[in-house]
């Protein structure tokens, strides 16, 4: 016969059952927060295209003219458009083709060339960042929530 159980063996249960508890309501919120995290993304990514089409360019083609906001050779710009440097030539080598950019010798290292925008392609970038600004996602929030938005992004981000 089993010795009843004692107030020590109920503590222990009851606690494992909080733990379980509370970790299955953080697992719930994180699959929440993924879930808003990729919706949002997904929104602004259609809302990209959507714009980018009507301007006659593929999505890579746009984000590379957003990200273009001063001379950047081809690894930064990979940088910023999140992609390889050999996905960004094939962009870049379609924009350099229709005149929106151009490569120029690097001022400080001349194995590097920096990518440049042409009057052409400066206006039709401003034209791109209006209509990005047109309905955006974002657009609900105020500046203050934009800014405390950005600042929780980078901060998860920046963890490893």
């Amino acid at each position: 016969m089993t010795p009843p159980p004692d107030a020590s063996d109920e503590r222990d249960r009851s606690q494992r059952f909080r733990a379980e508890q509370v970790r299955s309501e953080r697992l719930r919120a994180e699959r929440a927060l993924c879930g808003l995290v990729n919706g949002l993304a997904q929104r602004i990514g259609d809302h990209l295209r959507e714009h980018a089409a009507g301007l006659g360019l593929t999505a890579a083609q746009a984000t590379a003219l957003r990200e273009l906001t001063g001379p950047l050779t081809m690894r930064e710009l990979a940088g910023r458009m999140n992609c390889e440097p050999s996905n960004t030539t094939f962009v870049v080598d379609r924009l350099e083709r229709q005149g929106l950019v151009e490569r120029r010798p690097h001022p400080s290292d001349r194995r590097a060339r920096h990518l440049v925008l042409t009057p052409a392609g400066a206006g039709l970038r401003e034209r791109l960042l209006a209509l990005l600004a047109t309905d955006s996602p974002l657009a609900g929030l105020g500046p203050e929530q934009r800014l405390a938005l950005q600042g929780l992004l980078e901060q998860a981000l920046a963890r490893p």
